[in-house]
């Protein structure tokens, strides 16, 4: 009974790969990929020379290390890490303007690279209110909360040549509409 338990209990600590043990066939190939995948790795670009999506392609880490962000990240993350080791701050992420309250004359102004961009507005004086998340887009650039009054306008910083027809029909989508859309014309802002 005694050496029944122990051999059960060898069996449950010993490791599965103790038991099934690879062919040498099989490490022979994986040697090989990582060869070739160690002669593919690019070259860590930095923020000044990503010109295309290609550029923001990491080279990934060296076969048998962890990689870091930098090697890893890609896309838009890769852009930052990139624009940070350079001090500069792609996503511009400096709270909006609190020290007045938005008009339609003088509007508190949101920088955006898409066509939507969400504001929070907190109030004028600063956390006088909750939350009111405010939509503006390049279909309609100004927003008033309605909860204080205060004025959010969209200046648009993406690229100007849209490739996605922006101004035309979306594939058939039309934008809900809003009690905004029966207002009188002379009651619209300029």
């Amino acid at each position: 009974m005694f050496v029944r338990r122990t051999a059960f209990a060898l069996a449950r600590r010993t490791p599965g790969r103790a038991l099934a043990k690879r062919p040498l066939s099989l490490s022979m190939v994986r040697c090989d990929k990582a060869k070739d995948e160690a002669t593919t790795l690019g070259k860590i670009v930095s923020y000044d020379e990503v010109k295309t999506e290609e550029d923001l392609i990491p080279p990934g880490a060296k076969a048998g290390t962890v990689p870091t962000d930098l090697e890893q990240a890609t896309g838009l993350e890769r852009l930052e890490l990139l624009g940070k080791m350079q001090g500069i701050d792609i996503f511009d992420m400096r709270p909006l303007d609190a020290s007045r309250k938005g008009t339609l004359d003088n509007p508190i102004i949101v920088h955006g690279a898409g066509d939507e961009q969400y504001a929070g507005c907190t109030g004028y004086p600063a956390d006088s209110h909750t939350v009111v998340w405010l939509t503006v887009s390049r279909d309609r650039p100004i927003e008033r909360c309605g909860e204080c009054g205060n004025v959010v306008k969209l200046n648009y910083v993406g690229p100007t040549d849209d490739h996605h027809g922006h101004g035309h029909d979306h594939h058939g989508y039309q934008e809900p509409k809003t009690f905004a859309d029966y207002v009188k014309p002379e009651y619209w802002y300029r």
